[in-house]
């Protein structure tokens, strides 16, 4: 997804409806896996859960397609923003 969502910012001079067009295909694929994957582990996990994990996933890659594909740099805001997520992992997992 981070590539359907921000891979075209790279390309800011090709037509808009292109950007949409190659975004969702790219979309489309990881949807091809994301449901299936959804589907089987809620018996493992909550929703909740499950739309945690995918977050973590998301920010992780975010990071480094930022940082490598895009060139902009990790500032420490982000970085403690990033760490109160990490802090949201703990109490939606924390068996209470």
């Amino acid at each position: 997804m981070t590539m359907a969502w921000y891979g075209h910012l790279k390309y800011k001079n090709s037509p808009l409806y292109l950007a949409i067009l190659v975004s969702w295909l790219i979309a489309f694929v990881e949807y091809c896996f994301q449901v299936p994957a959804n589907r089987y582990g809620h018996g493992q996990f909550t929703a909740a859960q499950l739309k945690t994990i995918q977050e973590v996933i998301t920010l992780v890659v975010f990071c480094v397609f930022s940082v490598t594909y895009l060139k902009e740099g990790l500032k420490w805001n982000y970085l403690v923003g990033f760490l109160f997520i990490i802090i949201a992992v703990f109490f939606i997992f924390k068996k209470w």
